[in-house]
């Protein structure tokens, strides 16, 4: 029986058992062809929380103890899922939640294309490795350019791989391979899902572009960039791998959110107060890349007019050590740093609530309220 503390582990084995699965057919292409899918799966597992297959394994924990489980009948859930798939098996929660592993390394590449970001976990990012591959071999053309087109096309070959994964497929397996068929509701919640990132991800790039610094705005882009794919999503999805009904699924749902924003909100915080030993990013980053968050609106709301101008004339340009620190004191005099942590702080109380609610075994429970705590109180 996996534990939770065992997920990680397993979430990175299925991982790696689907990247050398897939090298073959990559190299068979173009041995070249294969080394990029080889930083791919390296940038892969080379790093990250695994939070999202985390908040799969909890919901479908809570699904398979709350009683609309036991109403499905085990021949009906087989039918659907596969033999193998039953609520009693935590197999589908691991291959799912590595599914959105996949998802999220093409939005992490292609955010960091979009930010003009140099680094990432404390490495260089994809866009940037391709780059640097384009001056080692001394190819032809613009070395940046290149790199941002091959890394381009990791992130979709990410995505693309991410539903392969989910259907129990890959470029290895043949055409007699049987897919693995999810149960209606949580095939509906993957392909949601997936609308929901890539269209959260568009609403960020038009809101720094038109200079939005509402806090509307920024909500607006938490709720469907990160919220929901990070934790609403996931937290349905695993309970709809269990065979949970529709009641649990809204329950989870409205916790997810809360929790989902109280994570972005706390990685607003780590954006421009975060050790960069920490967080593998450079320090006062989210000014430098210009990014709309809800802490800018907050400083922007609260602050004098003085300290606004000061905060205006920070976001997305390059700034030395003295202007983020001087970005920082607006943030923290005016009181927007307080007011985002007051938020947090709701956001959880407010999901512990609804945690406290739910019709679950006392072990799910305690393990989502563990999870809950853990993103929302992290330094890095």
């Amino acid at each position: 029986m996996v534990r939770i503390a065992q997920v990680p582990a397993e979430v990175d084995e299925v991982l790696t058992e689907f990247f050398d699965s897939s090298r073959p057919v990559l190299h068979d292409i173009y041995p070249v062809v294969a080394e990029a899918g080889d930083l791919l799966a390296d940038f892969v597992l080379s790093g990250g929380k695994r939070v999202r297959p985390l908040f799969v394994f909890a919901g479908w924990q809570c699904g398979r103890s709350h009683p609309s489980a036991a109403i499905r009948d085990g021949d009906e859930l087989a039918s659907e899922c596969g033999s193998d798939h039953d609520g009693s098996n935590s197999s589908s929660a691991l291959r799912v939640g590595a599914a959105i592993e996949l998802i999220q390394a093409c939005a992490l590449i292609h955010d960091d294309i979009l930010d003009r970001s140099d680094t990432r976990r404390g490495r260089p990012t994809v866009h940037r490795r391709f780059e640097a591959t384009h001056r080692d071999r001394d190819f032809s053309g613009d070395a940046e350019r290149f790199g941002v087109s091959a890394a381009i096309l990791a992130g979709d070959l990410a995505l693309a791989w991410a539903d392969d994964l989910v259907h129990g497929l890959g470029p290895s397996t043949g055409a007699s391979t049987p897919v693995v068929r999810l149960p209606h509701a949580a095939g509906a919640l993957w392909s949601q899902m997936r609308t929901e990132v890539l269209g959260g991800q568009f609403l960020d790039i038009v809101n720094e572009a038109s200079d939005d610094e509402s806090i509307t705005a920024a909500y607006r882009v938490m709720e469907y960039k990160t919220a929901a794919y990070t934790v609403a999503r996931p937290l349905q999805l695993g309970a709809a791998l269990a065979g949970a009904g529709s009641e649990l699924s809204e329950a989870l749902h409205g916790i997810g959110l809360d929790l989902g924003v109280a994570f972005q909100l706390r990685d607003d915080v780590l954006g421009v107060f975060g050790d960069p030993e920490l967080t593998g990013k450079p320090s006062g980053d989210d000014l430098i890349e210009g990014k709309r968050t809800a802490l800018l609106a907050e400083g922007l709301r609260l602050a004098s007019p003085e300290g606004a101008r000061l905060l205006r004339s920070s976001v997305g340009r390059d700034l030395d050590d003295a202007e983020v620190t001087a970005a920082r004191n607006v943030l923290v005099e005016s009181g927007a740093l307080d007011a985002v942590e007051r938020q947090v702080d709701d956001r959880l109380s407010a999901a512990l609530t609804a945690v406290d609610d739910l019709d679950v075994a006392d072990g799910a429970r305690a393990d989502l309220v563990s999870l809950a705590r853990r993103i929302t109180h992290r330094e890095s």
